[in-house]
């Protein structure tokens, strides 16, 4: 009995129970057993394993056993919380002033403390078992005779101490990386030493060496790389020509964004004697350069996907085939992999034929372009682009009526000046030259996908789970305060949520409800297991249409091509594709946080000489320091304190996600439109704060 009465305790640390509670969860029904638990209980009390409040026993902290888990810091760096596993119960809160010397991400011991935050139990930190980080990316400052560096990272919360003999030639105002974290007295700031001088701190150049250090991205390719691809000639054989399907009198053009480089994907349409349409889906056919064999290909492996920051791309393949060799640019013969298919005017398919190719584009279009000629109805290709407007658009609306949302995300467009410095930023939506382009290439994506899981060939998918119902019912409560419902559990939940989306249309909460239920869904990835995707409703779906620039698409063109010769599959196994799925779902996710930062920056740089400006705002989020605003020109995000809302005291409310002012009764809700000024950017910490205009 003592034995179980223990391991319930270890297993339940943050119980406060009654010995009636205790004998009714361990089923001590019989009254001899009562009897019996109460002395084992007291003897228990009697050795130190128990402590008593009242009638209610807990667990003497002190003398139980250790736990052990990561530390994740709050993004304030303000308290912590410990994620164990397999316990029994939620992570263990740590406030500050019992993190002792762990730093986010530590892996750590933790003494439990009798009291609960919230659901959660209270801990302190006894000891850290390992760093998580080897070396931390910051800012190096000169106080006095004194240097310390300021991580980037807000949610390591000391600064770290510099010596003197430790700079490594870095000076006042350096980005820098700093190893050897030494710290073993809580009321004294960490120790460490400069391992490398990135660059003066605020410069762009220098914060994409940082993002590149922290996201773990290769700036330059390996010399033996380079060398390998320099060998590789330009040149088309005749006796390749005659292995492919020669499409090079067909009228096949690009569309891509004005400062693109790299055109892995064109189009042509023609309609035949019976008025059915033959539509192309030409995409570059980058396998032919690079082979499972070949060492531009491990180099790709590697980096899995192109990072396009603003102003500047780290791409996954060198120069000269991403933006030569593999690139459709206009007037060059190219070889390609094309899906053609038939279909009627009303978007059936009716046949489709997937072939290598070589093709010479006639024409390069920028998104911009082409709209103008779709809108004006003159042009080049006029007649083929307004086909294949009008046959993506019968296409849009059966995906629309399967089940598929349109997440409509705005972008941004930056125009840099020629040193590169952000002179304005503009917000620009999809229109019909994107949606063209996009229901194209989703058509050539599905057809590939149904072709080889037909055949039962292995492949990489690109999936995407349905959402969690825990997460629906959060959004549901969350649209909820704005008007909108949602019901989360309706069969069909994409309906519902493409329904939602239909009833706001352009109102001023668009952007923040589409980004929130984005955030509500399962994340799509990269999986050689097939369960569909939900986001899109299809059955099967794959990516091959960006070889260029994505690892999976030129694996799937591999694929693809050994099974049209052969009719199976050698090159791959099945648990190489469970790797390269995993792998690339990965580096997709640090390639969109590390893009994500670059535009932070670039946003930073451009309203750091807005400081008194006014500007109308979204409010993005509300806590209970303050309310987040989106600039609505720039999508610039910010904070509007609390501490700074000087006309009344607000009381924040959780559920509603408001804040209610106490006295004149003012409410701030999310999604609604307020008036601001820029009163500070501070570039070091990537931050914007706002005060509120009347």
């Amino acid at each position: 009995m003592k034995n179980k009465v223990k391991a319930f305790f270890n297993k339940n640390p943050g119980a406060r129970l009654k010995a009636k509670e205790i004998s009714r969860l361990l089923d001590f029904a019989e009254a001899h057993e009562y009897a019996k638990l109460k002395q084992v209980l007291h003897d228990l009390e009697r050795e130190g394993f128990l402590f008593r409040v009242g009638k209610r026993y807990l667990l003497d902290t002190k003398t139980a056993e250790g736990f052990t888990g990561l530390l994740q810091m709050s993004e304030r760096g303000d308290y912590g919380f410990v994620v164990t596993k397999g316990r029994g119960f939620s992570d263990i809160f740590i406030p500050q002033r019992y993190l002792g010397t762990a730093l986010h991400g530590d892996r750590v011991e933790v003494s439990l403390l009798a009291r609960k935050k919230g659901k959660n139990i209270e801990g302190e930190i006894t000891k850290v078992i390992e760093r998580s980080s080897k070396e931390i990316r910051g800012v190096l400052h000169k106080s006095g005779s004194f240097y310390f560096v300021r991580p980037d990272e807000k949610r390591i919360q000391r600064d770290i101490y510099i010596s003197s003999r430790e700079l490594q030639g870095a000076k006042d105002g350096d980005k820098v990386m700093v190893a050897d974290i030494y710290w073993e007295d809580g009321h004294l700031n960490p120790e460490g030493r400069i391992t490398e001088v990135i660059g003066k701190a605020g410069s762009y150049d220098t914060e994409l060496r940082a993002i590149a250090k922290e996201f773990k991205l290769s700036l330059r390719f390996p010399d033996e790389v380079l060398k390998e691809v320099d060998n590789i000639s330009g040149d088309i054989s005749n006796e390749e020509i005659s292995q492919r399907l020669d499409l090079r009198d067909e009228n096949i053009f690009t569309i891509d964004p004005d400062t693109a480089k790299d055109f892995d994907d064109a189009v042509s349409i023609k309609t035949d004697h019976e008025g059915n349409y033959q539509v192309g889906i030409h995409i570059a056919d980058v396998a032919h350069y690079a082979t499972p064999d070949t060492k531009v290909y491990k180099e790709a492996l590697k980096r899995a996907t192109s990072v396009y920051f603003v102003g500047n791309v780290i791409p996954m393949l060198p120069e000269k085939l991403s933006n030569n060799l593999c690139s459709l640019v206009p007037g060059e013969d190219r070889l390609a992999f094309s899906v053609i298919v038939k279909m009627t005017p009303r978007g059936k398919v009716l046949d489709s034929l997937i072939t290598k190719s070589v093709i010479n584009s006639k024409r390069r279009f920028t998104y911009n372009e082409a709209l103008e000629i779709l809108e004006s109805g003159e042009g080049d290709f006029h007649e083929e682009l307004n086909r294949l407007n009008k046959l993506a658009t019968v296409l849009r609306k059966k995906r629309f009526r399967k089940g598929s949302i349109n997440f409509s995300t705005p972008e941004l467009e930056f125009k840099l000046d020629e040193n590169g410095n952000t002179i304005e930023i503009n917000v620009t939506r999809e229109d019909d030259s994107h949606r063209l382009i996009e229901e194209l290439m989703l058509l050539a994506n599905r057809i590939v996908a149904e072709t080889l899981s037909k055949k039962r060939v292995p492949l990489i998918y690109r999936v995407h789970d349905e959402p969690d119902k825990l997460k629906l019912e959060e959004f549901a409560s969350f649209v909820k305060t704005m008007g909108y419902s949602f019901d989360p559990s309706g069969r069909n939940s994409s309906g519902q949520f493409q329904h939602l989306f239909d009833q706001i249309g352009d109102a001023p909460e668009k952007n923040l409800v589409h980004e929130v239920a984005i955030r509500s869904m399962a994340k799509a990835v990269y999986s050689d297991f097939n369960i569909g995707h939900y986001g899109l409703a299809f059955d099967h779906y794959c990516h091959f249409t960006s070889p260029i620039r994505r690892f999976p698409d030129l694996v799937v063109h591999l694929i693809l091509w050994e099974y049209l010769k052969t009719g199976k599959l050698r090159t791959f196994t099945q648990n190489e594709l469970t790797y390269i799925s995993d792998h690339s779902s990965n580096k997709e996710r640090s390639a969109v946080d590390a893009e994500r930062k670059s535009v932070k920056i670039k946003q930073l740089e451009f309203l750091r000489n807005k400081i008194g400006y006014d500007y109308t705002g979204v409010i993005s989020g509300i806590t209970h320091f303050g309310m987040f605003i989106q600039i609505k020109e720039n999508l610039a995000e910010g904070l509007l304190r609390l501490s700074d809302m000087d006309d009344d005291f607000y009381i924040f409310d959780e559920k509603r996600y408001s804040l209610t002012g106490e006295h004149k009764g003012k409410v701030y809700r999310l999604a609604d439109e307020v008036n601001v000024k820029i009163a500070r950017v501070d570039r070091e910490k990537k931050e914007i704060d706002f005060i509120l205009l009347d």
